[in-house]
């Protein structure tokens, strides 16, 4: 049932594995439809703006974005432009604060104070063949900061499938903390802010971990824990793989309230200068 509660199974596979998949946890007539229809609108917009015919054939939430893949190939920029208009919309919004996450989290941390990571909140676009944005292997908390204890709620548009390139995730890699990073490393040139930073020892690192990299469809929810190793696949489909991500943050754990919950590149703030023993540069 969706916004279902978790069961005690449910709750030691995530404290163990540090992600855990929920299936159909969002209803997708009230939850989910309404984001596609959006996105669909908006992709119709971006065609005008940039003089595109839009011969598309009516919403579907099966085919909500098509017509996407020719704007990009016709415009590459007018897919930046849709890319940040969809987290505007007001359906993305209302799902942003959901009061299903705020419970959900609390039921993972007993006697939380939950907040939202201001910037943390996302509708990703992995387009086929693209890689230079594509999340390499990382954990949340260098990129977002406000706490050591955050939960990531990822969430697909599109069934995953294989050659969509699944999110990979290091089962357990949670337990040891944060790990150093470096901020601009060798490979990362045409990278910036979060998309510069690379793992230490990243080879060794995470073939220490067994890993998963779950298929899931719309209505699944993934959670994961800040401290997870994670990482986008590859995508060699023949559609974007869209996903939507927020992102809480416990304001009781005590790191991030001694640098008062501060962002991080989002926000304009360099991780070196909060946390500068985890930069290995």
């Amino acid at each position: 049932m969706p916004h279902s509660s978790l069961t005690d199974a449910q709750r030691t596979a995530f404290h163990s594995d540090g992600v855990l998949v929920i299936p159909q946890f969002y209803d997708l007539l009230s939850d989910v439809i309404p984001i596609q229809r959006g996105v669909h609108d908006i992709i119709g917009q971006v065609m005008d703006r940039f003089g595109i015919p839009d011969n598309r054939p009516p919403f579907s939430p099966a085919t909500f974005d098509s017509g996407f893949q020719e704007l990009i190939k016709s415009d590459r920029g007018a897919g930046s432009v849709v890319y940040d208009a969809v987290k505007q919309l007001p359906a993305f919004q209302r799902l942003v604060a959901h009061m299903a996450h705020e419970s959900l989290f609390r039921d993972l941390r007993k006697g939380s104070v939950p907040g939202i990571a201001g910037g943390g909140s996302g509708i990703r676009i992995d387009n086929p063949g693209e890689d230079r944005f594509r999340a390499m292997w990382h954990q949340e908390y260098p990129a977002q900061l406000r706490s050591l204890d955050g939960i990531v709620f990822w969430t697909p548009l599109v069934p995953v499938t294989e050659d969509m390139g699944p999110v990979v995730f290091c089962l357990g890699s949670h337990k040891g903390g944060p790990l150093p990073v470096y901020t601009h490393a060798e490979g990362t040139d045409q990278r910036s802010g979060a998309y510069a930073l690379a793992l230490k020892d990243e080879s060794r690192v995470v073939a220490s971990f067994p890993q998963a990299a779950p298929l899931t469809n719309p209505g699944d929810l993934v959670i994961i824990d800040f401290l997870t190793l994670h990482a986008s696949g590859h995508n060699r489909g023949s559609r974007s793989r869209w996903s939507m991500q927020f992102r809480f943050f416990n304001f009781i754990e005590p790191v991030g309230k001694s640098h008062s919950w501060r962002g991080s590149f989002a926000a304009g703030v360099d991780f070196r200068s909060v946390h500068p023993e985890l930069c290995a540069d």
